[in-house]
């Protein structure tokens, strides 16, 4: 894992499993993962959603910009598997889907 993307204290890496038609279409054309984040800018409270506002800040400061449209902040179901099953959070995914 690239040093800028590891966390300082911990040693475990997080899988994403999305819906997003943008994203699955990505994934099946590369044929590999996709190392990405939450656009969360220095400064800014809540992780940017709106295509416009993405393009005003940023299009001088990245290769590419795909609008999908508005994003939603709901957050993800987070299932740690370091020890066994362990329901963290729940949020979009269905976490019966692991037994929880």
């Amino acid at each position: 894992m690239p040093r800028r993307t590891l966390h300082p204290k911990r040693s475990t890496i997080g899988l994403r499993v999305p819906d997003n038609p943008i994203a699955l279409a990505l994934l099946e054309e590369l044929g590999e993962p996709i190392l990405s984040s939450t656009l969360l800018l220095p400064g800014d409270e809540e992780p940017m959603t709106d295509p416009y506002e993405i393009r005003e800040r940023l299009e001088n400061q990245v290769d590419l910009i795909i609008d999908g449209g508005w994003c939603s902040t709901q957050t993800s179901t987070v299932i740690d598997l370091t020890n066994g099953i362990e329901l963290v959070r729940v949020g979009k995914g269905d976490p019966a889907l692991f037994g929880l």
